[in-house]
């Protein structure tokens, strides 16, 4: 409208009824100097709104609506002398960072802006606030990958500098190794160990040798050992399984220099077994043997093993009764009943965390609250519930000084849960999707971050990590 205007210098539009200044809208005035837009209802102006007015020495937005401005709003405006923004309701938060910086740093001339809102910042100069650094920055999760491969777990490994993931996929009856591809950066298939309904495969790393434990359902346990010359996994051992009827998940973990794997029996007919690694060539016999039977006559779901004050805890879960807590003796070199954890039932998963050194367990209950319990006194004592329905695995994981909960169900989005420093709890942060999810690993490569999710009816989903600056 202003195209056949290049002489005007003087521009009122003040007393209307608008509402919003789109870009290029004034667009022509080539040599306008005054622009008066006071008394109106904006609470909307685009970034490119006062594109090419670069002789405009005076502007007024004066009493109209607006909570916040676009960043580089006045990236034009060279000639630009005094700014009017009284009487308007500008929100002091990460948005209008921006705005506060350039006030500081302007030549030009601007009226006092107030603050309307948050409701601790009204009526405090928004260029007199301070702006500490980090304060707008937050985080997010962006799908990354997607991967054809139905799975109940996800165990990541690296060995000699490349990182690896060992899913185990019962539908398609193996255990799926992928790599990490450093050009392309995503996972691709590396290795694939074939078996009869494969629920777990576990990783670690012994005297310089990369192993694979696998459950199965069918057929036995078995444990693979990777030939660097054949560049894939071989069998290295028959796991003798008397007493698992129904493994459910695997802990591999050191103590007192000595290698242990817990295998957890979910059935009543079984008992979670513990295998101690023996080294014994001359007997010939060099591997995992059992060592301890734990638990018998319940449906164990899942296991933890937490070190406090020098001693080694081992966390049992049950469908069918409370956790129950073991404690490793160092006289007699095994593991016994020392306590449970009251008043949860029903639990599926447990993982234990740190955050300011102190120690948690997160409890993932199918039916009823999911949990966040502390140690304190030497016991745990519950801080928090999360209502889950459904739920199947509650897992911690940090990145940076970022600590998060991943709760996963077989019937709503899984939840994404961020620590809170203030109240010293969770607050939930963001919904991501994952069908029937039973795990999440964190995967840190390349100087990116990312969260592997396995899943039992769908697709297994790689996220990533990433810095969002809430004022650009």
């Amino acid at each position: 409208m202003f195209a056949l205007m290049p002489s005007l210098q003087l521009l009122l539009l003040n007393s209307n009824s608008l509402t919003a200044i789109k870009d290029d809208a004034f667009s022509g005035l080539s040599h306008l100097e005054y622009l008066f837009i006071e008394r109106n209802k904006i609470d909307t102006i685009t970034k490119n709104a006062f594109r090419g007015l670069r002789t405009l020495t005076h502007l007024s937005l004066a009493n109209n609506k607006i909570r916040f401005l676009p960043r580089d709003l006045f990236f034009d405006l060279d000639s630009l002398l005094e700014l009017d923004l009284r009487g308007n309701s500008f929100q002091c938060t990460c948005e209008n960072k921006w705005l506060m910086m350039w006030l500081k740093n302007t030549n030009a001339s601007v009226s006092d802006v107030f603050c309307a809102g948050p409701s601790d910042m009204k009526g405090k100069r928004l260029n007199d606030l301070p702006i500490p650094p980090g304060e707008c920055i937050s985080t997010d999760f962006v799908r990354h990958q997607s991967i054809p491969i139905q799975s109940m777990s996800a165990d990541i490994f690296s060995f000699k500098e490349d990182i690896f993931v060992a899913l185990a996929a019962p539908n398609s009856n193996s255990c799926v190794i992928m790599e990490w591809d450093h050009i392309e950066m995503n996972f691709r298939k590396f290795d694939n160990i074939t078996g009869k309904s494969v629920v777990g495969c576990k990783s670690f790393l012994i005297e310089n040798h990369v192993l694979i434990i696998i459950t199965q359902l069918f057929g036995g346990s078995h444990i693979y050992k990777f030939d660097e010359q054949q560049n894939k996994f071989t069998k290295f051992q028959t796991i003798e399984v008397f007493n698992i009827s129904k493994p459910n998940d695997m802990e591999v973990f050191q103590m007192d220099g000595n290698w242990y794997f817990l295998i957890v029996d979910s059935s009543k007919a079984g008992m979670s077994t513990l295998y101690k690694w023996t080294d014994l060539p001359d007997r010939n016999e060099t591997g995992f043997y059992s060592y301890q039977f734990l638990h018998e006559w319940f449906r164990d779901t899942d296991a933890e093993i937490v070190e406090v004050d020098g001693k080694f805890y081992l966390v049992l879960a049950s469908r069918s009764q409370s956790p129950v807590i073991y404690l490793w003796n160092k006289s007699t070199l095994k593991f016994i009943l020392h306590s449970d954890i009251p008043n949860v039932d029903d639990v599926v998963s447990v993982k234990a965390f740190r955050v300011e050194g102190e120690l948690f367990l997160a409890l993932a209950c199918y039916i009823g609250d999911s949990k966040v319990i502390k140690w304190v006194n030497k016991q745990f004592t519950e801080v928090q519930a999360l209502p889950s329905r459904g739920a199947m695995i509650l897992q911690p994981f940090t990145f940076a000084d970022r600590h998060y909960l991943a709760l996963g169900s077989d019937y709503s989005f899984t939840q994404i849960h961020l620590w809170d420093t203030e109240t010293k709890t969770f607050h939930k942060f963001k919904d991501i999707y994952v069908q029937s999810p039973r795990s999440f690993t964190v995967v840190t490569t390349d100087r990116r971050s990312f969260i592997f999710s396995s899943s039992l009816k769908g697709k297994s989903m790689v996220f990533e990590h990433v810095f969002v600056d809430l004022s650009l």
